[in-house]
């Protein structure tokens, strides 16, 4: 008889579970890093809100390229969605046309374009860092995707010049934008790569990014 007691007592003193329970759809607070850039918790917020604030990322980061003035927002906050934006842009409006009756038309196939960039991205990246460069891989070829945004400016300018009938003055248009292109988007990627360079070792670490936007830049100029 006293068995079968303590076995329903031992039943009965059991532990009890305590806790709190998410709201689905509720966001939590942000909370601030030593940075001062908020840091958000996208488990429980809405996915609208987590794609617009993406979104506004992205385009902050291409107005800094446009105005780099701002040198460690594209460094501290790094994505590549920016990057693959731009790439594909400009992949589909390079590539060749695939009809066999068009003999005149020789661009890129957007394969080539891919590669082209993001291999060229990816090389620099490894000079910089063989040079002893202070910043991670990813925050290189982000930087360097997202300074593609003057190239591919010039390169819609391009493709609307040339829908008119072509002439050497318009050539020269089309030459002289897309050296604009080029040149700012040198001086970009030097604004936001520069300080991450030793400073005995910057001319080496420019002349490659100066040839990847030179041979993009020729992509663009010579498409027509």
């Amino acid at each position: 008889m006293d068995s079968k007691l303590d076995m329903f007592e031992d039943v009965n003193t059991s532990p009890s579970l305590e806790g709190d329970m998410s709201i689905p759809g509720k966001r939590t607070t942000t909370t601030t890093s030593q940075n001062g850039v908020p840091e958000y918790n996208t488990l429980d917020e809405p996915i609208r809100e987590t794609v617009l604030r993406d979104m506004r990322a992205v385009g902050i980061k291409f107005y800094h390229v446009l105005y780099p003035k701002e040198k460690s927002s594209l460094l501290r906050d790094w994505d590549l969605w920016g990057p693959l934006v731009l790439c594909t842009f400009m992949a589909t409006i390079l590539q060749g046309s695939s009809s066999a009756d068009s003999m005149s038309d020789n661009g890129p196939e957007f394969a080539q374009v891919f590669v082209i960039v993001w291999i060229g991205a990816a090389i620099v990246t490894l000079n910089s860092k063989l040079l002893g460069g202070n910043i991670s891989f990813f925050q290189s070829v982000c930087v360097l995707g997202y300074c593609l945004t003057p190239v591919a400016l010039s390169l819609i300018v391009c493709r609307v010049i040339l829908l008119s009938t072509q002439t050497r003055f318009l050539f020269f248009l089309r030459f002289v934008t897309t050296t604009l292109g080029f040149t700012w988007a040198t001086y970009a990627s030097f604004i936001f790569l520069g300080q991450s360079q030793p400073p005995h070792r910057k001319p080496l670490a420019v002349y490659p990014i100066f040839l990847f936007f030179f041979i993009i830049s020729w992509l663009v100029l010579s498409h027509n």
